[in-house]
Parts: structure tokens; sequence; C-alpha cells
């Protein structure tokens, strides 16, 4: 694999999220700091995170349960998982830059531990595609949480996903997992629920969607998906985020927070819904 030696400049700063770094600070500490959790009901060390993608002032006040369960716990290392919206060379895609940028500053590609999981996936007939200039929004925009939950520094292994079959998601997580596993890593699936359904509709289709999240299930994930008895944009990288949990020896999951897009608009005749959960292994 190459990798270009220079910046990915954010296509999404100033739209999908503030640009102003002062401001974009202020209101992501914002959304983190309202999240209110139990701290008695949530034992033991969070290995995996689902949180939702949409611009910010929609989703992120869901997005700062999830971050909140690891705020002020930082890792060396983030597995970032996202579908790819746009059309791709392949399924399984990558970056072709070395640093990812964002308004509160520079994260760097942990381009030795992509290269092993290339290298594995390759051993098994698959490959990492690289991309340059794309404008996919839903990895990019969980980084300013990370970068405000942590404030220090992390290096990111970011993988976008075009598919939903359930062998080649589990390849790809045996592959993240065996290169990374001796790190002290953090694995987020980036996916928003239901899409443009009303209000009564969508929360239906999220409840069963979060239903099969929590049992913990990256099958039913995948089922759902494809059997449209619920929806997630990004189902292939919830599916593997479970699947990388499962082999750290996660062993439970928890639906920290459920909204919409209509808690924002107002409109409940076409909304888009927003979950986020954590998966946590046992304390021994």
């Amino acid at each position: 694999m190459q990798f270009k030696a220079e910046v990915r400049p954010s296509p999404i700063a100033g739209t999908w999220y503030i640009s102003e770094p002062d401001k974009l600070a202020s209101q992501v500490d914002a959304y983190i700091s309202a999240a209110v959790l139990s701290e008695d009901e949530y034992t033991g060390r969070v290995v995996g995170l689902l949180a939702p993608h949409a611009g910010h002032r929609y989703s992120g006040r869901t997005a700062g349960y999830a971050y909140k369960m690891v705020a002020g716990n930082p890792r060396q290392l983030v597995v970032l998982l996202s579908p790819f919206h746009q059309y791709g060379p392949g399924q399984l895609l990558t970056t072709m830059y070395s640093v990812y940028h964002t308004p509160l500053g520079d994260i760097p590609v942990a381009l030795e531990y992509l290269r092993q999981v290339d290298d594995e996936l390759r051993a098994d007939g698959l490959s990492l595609e690289q991309v340059a200039r794309d404008e996919e929004h839903s990895l990019e925009i969980q980084l300013p949480f990370l970068q405000r939950a942590w404030q220090t520094e992390f290096s990111l292994l970011p993988i976008m996903l075009r598919t939903l079959d359930g062998i080649i998601l589990q390849t790809l997580a045996k592959a993240i997992h065996n290169a990374v596993k001796d790190e002290d890593f953090l694995v987020i699936a980036s996916t928003d629920l239901s899409h443009f359904y009303p209000l009564d509709l969508a929360e239906a289709l999220d409840a069963e969607m979060l239903r099969r999240v929590r049992a913990f299930s990256p099958e039913q994930v995948l089922s759902a998906e494809q059997e449209g008895s619920a929806s997630a944009c990004g189902a292939g990288a919830v599916a593997a985020m479970l699947w990388i949990s499962a082999l750290t020896g996660a062993d439970q999951v928890h639906i920290l927070n459920y909204s919409t897009s209509a808690d924002t608009t107002g409109d409940a005749s076409s909304v888009v819904g927003y979950g986020a959960a954590a998966v946590m292994r046992s304390k021994s």
C-alpha cells in the first residue's frame, strides 16, 4: 500500500459541523457533558462504540452519550469503521492519506497497521482499496468527538465498507484484531439507523435494530438490513465492530441513547434515527 505524505483536507467542516475551532470544541464538549450515564450501571472496560454520523446539530446529542463512555480514558489507537456512501472501487476501502485533519488538529493514520490488515486480507483473497479526495462524512464526523473526549494524541485506522457479506466482514474483523490486539485500542462503528420514514414507523424499525445490537449478534444486524426488518446504513460496520469486540473478550452491549431528527427539526413526517451504544468487557 502506498500513502500520500500529506494531510487529508476536511470536505465537511463548515457544513456537517462547525469549522471554527473554538466554537466546535465548545459544542462537542457540551454534547458530551450533557450525556448523563449511571456509573453503577456500566461496569467494565469499553471495547467498542456505536455512534451516529449525521450533522452534529442533528445527531450530536446522541453521539455525546457514546463518547461520554470513554471521556478521560484515552486510547493509543482507534479502529474507525464506517459505510462509504459514494461509489467506490471495492468492498473494503481506506484512505491514501497519512493524516486526517479537522479544525481541532491533525490525526495520524496508523499506516503500518493498515498494511498488516491488508496483507492478511490478501492472503484470503481480499484487499483494502485506497481512495483519495473522498467526501465521506460518516468516518470524519466522529473525529472531533474523539479529539475533545481525550485531548491527547492517538492514531487512526480508518476503514470504509461497501458490503454486507458476513464472511467478508468476519475475515476483516479477524485481520484487524490480529493486527491491533496487542495495542490499547478502541473500535467504533459509525452508523445512522432508519432513513426517511414517519416517526412511529422509524421508532419501531430502530427499536428492532437496536434490539439486535443489544443481543450482541452481528449476524442478526446483517440479516435485519438484508431482509428489511430494520435498517442501518452502517450495518456492515456495526457487524464488524461486534465481531472485533467479541474477539477481545467483550461480553455485553448497552444501548445508551436513541433520538431522531424530529427532535431537532420538529418534522415527524420523515425522520432519520440515531443510536448510541457501548460494547464492554466485564471486569475480571
